[in-house]
């Protein structure tokens, strides 16, 4: 009977291709890095200032080293951004050499992104081939997660970028006796950075990574050991040096943790960005106990493995994901009982480990979670059907190996027009292109064998089929992803794919609570101030900032940027707005520094209401802008409301544009 499994797989260093092979392979890898540049690249000013709560932050990080080494939300350092801040050092850096503006903020996380697929790339060459790595790249520059946040300034870009990297290294260490320890040690400081650029998250590899060293590395198992604890104690320095000075460092030194409830980067870490997310229990955020509201309640859907094919969860990472688990367990069999060292099991420990290891966590944790974060299976998903289309390519005049890859096209495709169905009246065409293609190319696989045709003619016509394989596989991902590019995407929650996208059940649906434009009111507000929680207020306060932020910046009117930008000089703050999503906008469009009073949604304990007092006193804040809000959260903790009212009871409003505007400097409080 047939099966996957080589009977006997001799380990040699890898076989030196002619020189045409060569220079075919250098070109089809710097066509795939040029293409995926190109469409990264390409119309990247229309996404603006993206997430204008991160905007706002690598403003502030050009102006001020204080604030690019926190991660401070304003120049002036009062809070940081709720995440450890590598992604915002990268921004701030290029913010410093090229000045401020869109393009100097968003080209690095767009060159992240083709790094990205470079690694990929040349992980899965190294192991099986050209065109796999071909394929792993091109899967994962066409996933429509990917190409949105590649295009924004999330810290996901950096993330991914640092995962990817670590495991080329982890790659590189198990070829390796000689050198293994330094490939190791490398693997562990670039997990290290991914926890400075998203904390937990970066951790979630980890099982994958070891695992994969410790079984498949070829120095003895002392030695492996001895490297793995190496690559540990590089992890945890990478990752806690900035964490001890900031720990260290007295808080009257340094800006107030954004995200925590008590001015602690540990109590951030393991808490609203740590613990809090896989059990719900997120003192201060914007979900507050999701656990206890059935598993992620609005933000994610019901915990459980459907909710990554479902919502629009599905219509960001699903495309290919059932053949990425069909894939794995292609790879699984065909390592069979081939020794410890044997490539195929290791590649399946390595990346299978990864995709299962972070989808799990992402199915089943309690707190908040969003669409985009979904990027970070991207990698696997292509690197594991890369290597299992080289491994049943190769075989596929065996009647299994063929079964396989013509029922995982038809699983694809299949799955691939139910996605699209999502939107049906968004060029419907599509899906049966999709639909048509899949059967065809399962039909060649299938029957080609069987006609017993010449060798030049079965291997065009095994081209042929190939080519069908690939648009029925990639042309739903593909038109999505081409989309995206074509649309604008600002505000916390943004979502790739034609506007609609995000059905299948469960989830926030398409759309659901992206971004808002400007105009959002907030809880805390000044009595009769109100604004919508999405869309531009109409409202006589006028608005700054809607909920979650994104778009705001239209909403600040000439008046409020002459008043902001004259009223700075000989104060800390320009002015003081409830939420960073109040402030990013203003603080953007002047170029000034904005007290984000409550952090992210107003909930964060700063400041109190006698510390904003005292700031008065000293004549460091300007102005308050009461209508800037972030949001139908903001001042839940009770903070940001007592100084609303404070505000509203004791100084004069005025009318800026349309903006409501109290002048600190003057009335009883001042």
């Amino acid at each position: 009977m047939a099966t996957l499994t080589d009977p006997v797989e001799v380990t040699r260093p890898r076989a030196i291709s002619t020189q045409y092979t060569l220079g075919k392979d250098k070109v089809l890898y710097g066509g795939l890095l040029a293409l995926t540049a190109i469409a990264y690249l390409w119309g990247l000013s229309k996404n603006g200032y993206a997430n204008e709560y991160y905007a706002a932050a690598v403003q502030a990080g050009s102006t001020s080293w204080k604030a690019w080494f926190f991660g401070s939300f304003d120049s002036s350092s009062f809070i940081t951004v709720d995440k450890t801040p590598a992604a915002l050092w990268v921004m701030g850096l290029s913010g410093r050499i090229f000045g401020f503006n869109t393009w100097s903020m968003l080209i690095p996380e767009a060159l992240m992104g083709v790094a990205s697929v470079g690694f990929v790339y040349v992980s899965v060459r190294r192991w099986f081939s050209a065109n796999a790595g071909l394929l792993a790249g091109a899967i994962l520059a066409l996933t429509p997660v990917a190409v949105l946040m590649f295009r924004f300034n999330n810290p996901d870009a950096l993330l991914v970028l640092l995962l990817c990297a670590g495991a080329w290294a982890v790659t590189r260490a198990i070829d390796s006796v000689k050198y293994s320890a330094r490939w190791m040690i490398l693997a562990g400081a670039l997990v290290g950075f991914g926890f400075l650029t998203k904390m937990l998250q970066a951790f979630l590899i980890l099982p994958a990574f070891g695992i994969a060293y410790l079984v498949a590395g070829k120095p003895a198992l002392g030695k492996r050991l001895l490297h793995l604890g190496l690559a540990t104690v590089s992890l945890i320095v990478s990752a806690g040096w900035w964490i001890a000075i900031v720990e260290l460092m007295p808080a009257s030194a340094r800006p107030y943790i954004g995200g925590s409830q008590n001015n602690s980067i540990l109590e951030l870490t393991l808490g609203y960005n740590g613990l809090g997310r896989l059990n719900g229990n997120e003192t201060g955020s914007v979900g507050g106990g999701g656990g206890g509201n059935g598993g992620g309640g609005m933000w994610g859907g019901a915990a459980g493995v459907q909710r990554l094919f479902g919502g629009e969860f599905a219509s960001q990472i699903a495309w290919l994901l059932p053949a990425a688990l069909l894939a794995t367990v292609v790879l699984v069999v065909a390592a069979g009982k081939a020794p410890r060292t044997d490539r195929k099991r290791a590649f399946v420990l390595l990346w299978g480990g990864w995709l299962l290891g972070t989808g799990l966590v992402f199915s089943y944790m309690q707190g908040i979670i969003h669409s985009y974060y979904m990027i970070a299976l991207a990698p696997a998903i292509g690197a594991l059907i890369g290597a299992a289309m080289a491994v049943l390519w190769k075989r596929r005049t065996e009647w299994l190996p063929r079964t396989t890859l013509a029922g995982g096209i038809l699983l694809t495709a299949g799955w691939s027009f139910a996605l699209l169905n999502q939107t049906p009246t968004w060029h419907p065409w599509i899906r049966w292109v999709v639909l048509i293609t899949g059967v065809a190319g399962a039909g060649a696989l299938m029957l080609l064998p069987e006609l017993k045709l010449h060798r030049t003619t079965a291997r065009r016509a095994g081209m042929f089929a190939a080519a069908l394989l690939a648009v029925s596989a990639l042309t739903g991902p593909t038109a999505y992803s081409v989309a995206t590019i074509n649309s604008a995407h600002t505000g916390a929650l943004p979502s790739a794919g034609p506007s609609g996208a995000g059905g299948m059940g469960g989830g926030m649906g398409g759309g659901g609570m992206r971004g808002g434009g400007p105009g959002g009111g907030q809880m805390g507000a000044p009595p009769g101030q109100t604004g919508g929680t999405t869309g531009r207020g109409t409202g006589g306060t006028g608005g700054v900032g809607g909920f979650l932020g994104g778009g705001g910046i239209s909403g600040v009117s000439s008046e409020l940027i002459t008043l902001l930008q004259n009223g700075a000089k000989g104060y800390t703050w320009a002015a003081a707005a409830v939420t960073a999503n109040g402030a990013a906008p203003m603080q953007i469009a002047s170029g000034v520094p904005i007290m984000a009073i409550g952090g992210f949604n107003g909930t964060d304990p700063a400041p109190s209401l006698e510390e904003f007092k005292e700031l008065v006193a000293q004549g460091k804040v300007h102005y308050f802008v009461g209508s800037g809000g972030g949001g139908m959260m903001g001042g839940r903790n009770g903070s940001s409301s007592e100084i609303a009212t404070w505000v509203s009871e004791n100084f004069q409003s005025q009318t800026v544009g349309s903006t409501t505007v109290y002048d600190l400097s003057t009335g009883t409080g001042a």
